[in-house]
């Protein structure tokens, strides 16, 4: 069917306008009915932020959410533009989407007045519906609500004239969602400036009176108190916002290892089959986990998934790279590949600065170390690897490097049952992955204090205690 052209097609159509808040509740309640999610892509929250969220939206409360970086909270208020309708009408030429039948700015009231039902519709698709502003100290009251535009003054018109105002962000983002990031860091007098916009809708642009009853649904994002000490959420503004959502770090490594595997930056095909063993996507969920409750690392500056994914993406990376110089179809990261997360890791925490001489280059070998211990502990039961240690025992030596090829490996256990038995196990089929097996086996059975390791040349030897 035609879409209306004129206010008289959309009248005779008969489309009613909703709120924001309304449509949004509405197409919520769509969704829980067909048990669709709210969030596809978000993992992690099903039990704690998205039950809050959908209360929230039920409610027709707008929404602040707090949290440490990394949480998800920009991507969630995105997301938010998914439950608005496909397509909406507004009155042609308008600056802020004003609805057909009820516009609220000056010039669309003298459009319909000038041409009545025969004014001009377009439809705004949902992804025109969401305005965003980063909070940073330089931001003005001009720049969020709106200023005397001094060109239409100069083009004839009186500063009384209400036509001469240029509108801000939260205006030109009516009937839709509005979400500003890191609200704290917005000058105290700039957040006195948007209470009005939330509660009674009035607008006032140097010295105008003008009530502008804007329709939007206000998301906003924040750092903790104890964690930002750049500013606050001054307590009028924080009282206008109906819910506040505490958003939090992955509290399961399968959910870490979920999340990792989807924001992985992929490339098309470049000649090499990368095999991830699930026992190294654990170490690299582990070693985040490890950090989020080390006391040596600033817990007010949280531990972002971004390190994860990062760490992740330099794993592959370096995997890769021993394969195209090794000339190997397939490439699996080992454990002689951790050492290329340092850089994604290193920039993204804070250490505690307690005086000491604890480093970058001290504390994430530690708990690289303990992230390959855990994961191994829960990969092989007591007592379940001694034939394999009896093997070192009666002579069995292993060399490994991170340059050896994945051939090298294979036969090097060829006589030795127990490490082929141990490696199946974990999952080694082609050469690449039981080159990554072998290395986690011999370097848990080392962490656990059952094999000793000589490191020489970039080689490290394995032999018995």
């Amino acid at each position: 069917m035609a879409k209306a052209a004129t206010v008289r097609e959309l009248r005779d159509s008969g489309y009613q306008t909703t709120s924001v808040k309304q449509e949004l509740r509405d197409n919520l309640i769509g969704r829980l009915k067909r048990g669709e999610p709210i969030f596809p892509g978000i993992v992690g929250y099903e039990e704690s932020v998205l039950p809050q969220i959908e209360n929230a939206i039920l409610s027709g409360q707008d929404i602040v959410f707090l949290g440490e970086r990394g949480q998800a909270k920009t991507r969630m208020a995105r997301l938010l533009v998914g439950l608005l309708d496909d397509e909406v009408p507004a009155l042609a030429g308008c600056e802020i989407n004003d609805a057909p039948f009820a516009p609220i700015c000056a010039a669309c009231r003298q459009r319909l007045a000038d041409k009545g039902d025969a004014a001009g519709i377009v439809w705004l698709p949902r992804d025109r519906r969401y305005g965003e502003k980063l909070a940073t100290p330089d931001i003005t009251i001009a720049d969020l609500i709106g200023e005397v535009d001094p060109i239409k003054v100069a083009e004839g018109r009186y500063l009384a004239d209400e036509l001469t105002i240029h509108y801000g962000l939260l205006p030109r983002t009516n009937r839709g969602i509005f979400a500003i990031n890191e609200l704290p860091d917005l000058a105290e007098r700039i957040q006195v400036g948007l209470l009005n916009i939330m509660e009674e809708r009035d607008v006032q642009i140097r010295g105008y009176k003008v009530r502008l009853p804007l329709d939007l649904y206000v998301v906003a994002s924040a750092n903790p108190e104890d964690y930002t000490n750049r500013g606050r959420i001054i307590t009028p503004l924080k009282d206008r916002f109906g819910s506040q959502i505490r958003t939090h770090y992955p509290r399961r490594l399968d959910d870490e290892i979920a999340i990792m595997e989807a924001e992985l930056t992929r490339f098309a095909e470049d000649g090499v089959a990368t095999h991830v063993p699930a026992y190294m996507k654990q170490v690299i969920a582990e070693l985040t986990h490890l950090a989020r409750r080390s006391t040596e690392i600033s817990q007010r500056s949280g531990v972002s998934v971004r390190v994860t994914i990062c760490n992740y993406e330099n794993l592959l990376a370096s995997a890769l790279k021993r394969a195209i110089r090794l000339g190997e179809a397939d490439a699996a990261p080992r454990v002689s590949d951790l050492g290329a997360i340092v850089a994604s890791t290193s920039g993204k925490i804070e250490l505690e600065t307690l005086g000491g001489d604890q480093g970058d280059d001290k504390v994430l070998p530690k708990l690289l170390q303990r992230a390959v211990l855990n994961v191994f502990n829960r990969s092989f039961g007591a007592g379940e690897l001694d034939e394999v240690v009896a093997a070192f025992q009666a002579g069995l030596n292993v060399t490994v490097a991170d340059t050896m090829p994945s051939a090298e490996y294979v036969k090097q256990i060829a006589q030795a049952r127990p490490l082929q038995a141990a490696v199946r196990k974990l999952g080694a089929g082609v050469p690449a992955t039981t080159a990554a097996a072998l290395e986690f086996l011999l370097e848990g059975l080392h962490l656990n204090r059952k094999l000793n390791k000589d490191v020489q040349a970039g080689h490290h030897r394995y032999r018995a205690s």
